[in-house]
């Protein structure tokens, strides 16, 4: 029996991922599942780059808003999630596309990969948190480097998310990430993905990225997380994004206006240059040109799938 076919649509941040997706979807009666680790939280709008209702033209999408920045949210919740949700659109007869820049969101779901849903030991967190704040990140880092260098190779020194994760997994399970990954790599995948990967000139995209910021900083990014900070009490991971946290050090006094634009803008060209080494790990993966024509890459897609 064949496998469903599930489209996935993934590239650097700016690459117009979203624009795409909702073309295609539009003429494949399709619905879109969010592999977006941002875009995920209600309430972060401006800074996520989320998509409003008239851009989304009536195409349903799956896991946006669908959590408060209050909370936790694993890669083996999403997984679980974008699952439930492909299978929504499936028993509709649609076709799910499965659309965001989140590396570790779409690996998941393409590679099969089961990354356990450990329990937070808080403990051992604020033992780490303690180290950042006397010994600085790189400590961390460091730490992290000896236990599981494959799994470093991906993520950068002033990644505090992942890099704490790193350390979690091995203290909760006595196995590295990469470990768990390559067991888990072993099961069968449920659907037929076909990956596409969007992809221009570097100096473009740089400044698409650049422009993108200063768009953010117009349409409001600071009286956002000025919002939020007021609406909600605590933030476990939320904060941690790209944008946001600039915006936070910006908001106590850490930098200047112009400062913390510039900080954006550097570490998001930065992620887009590490989101494109993460994605030609994948040797089956096809690439378009995002400056082509809308049109022109869904032929492609539709000769492909």
């Amino acid at each position: 029996m064949q496998k469903p076919k599930v489209i996935v649509i993934c590239g650097p941040t700016a690459s117009g991922k979203t624009a795409l997706s909702i073309e295609l979807a539009k003429k494949i009666d399709g619905e879109i599942v969010s592999a977006d680790s941002m875009q995920i939280y209600k309430d972060m709008n401006i800074g996520t780059a989320k998509p409003e209702d008239d851009e989304k033209q009536g195409i349903k999408h799956y896991l946006m808003d669908y959590i408060s920045p209050q909370q936790r949210y694993s890669v083996a919740q999403f997984k679980n999630d974008a699952t439930k949700a492909i299978e929504e659109i499936i028993e509709k007869g649609k076709t799910p596309i499965v659309v965001g820049g989140t590396g570790l969101y779409i690996d998941s779901l393409i590679y099969g990969i089961e990354y356990n849903d450990i329990k937070i030991d808080e403990d051992y967190r604020k033992k780490l948190e303690r180290i950042i704040e006397t010994q600085g990140l790189e400590a961390l880092y460091n730490k992290a480097n000896e236990i599981d260098s494959q799994a470093m190779k991906k993520i950068s020194p002033n990644d505090q998310k992942r890099i704490i994760r790193v350390l979690e997994i091995y203290h909760a399970t006595g196995k590295t990430k990469t470990e768990q990954e390559e067991e888990s790599r072993k099961n069968e995948v449920k659907y037929n993905y076909k990956v596409f990967a969007l992809n221009m000139d570097r100096e473009k995209l740089y400044e698409r990225i650049n422009k993108r910021v200063d768009i953010m900083i117009e349409k409001g990014l600071i009286q956002e997380v000025d919002n939020l900070q007021r609406k909600y009490n605590e933030f476990p991971t939320a904060m941690q994004g790209l944008g946001y946290k600039e915006v936070v050090d910006y908001l106590q006094g850490e930098y200047t206006q112009e400062e913390m634009i510039e900080k954006i803008k550097m570490e998001s060209r930065r992620y887009a240059k590490r989101q494109l080494t993460w994605f030609r790990k994948n040797k089956e993966t096809i690439w378009l040109d995002a400056l082509e024509k809308k049109e022109h890459n869904i032929q492609q897609i539709l000769e492909n799938i």
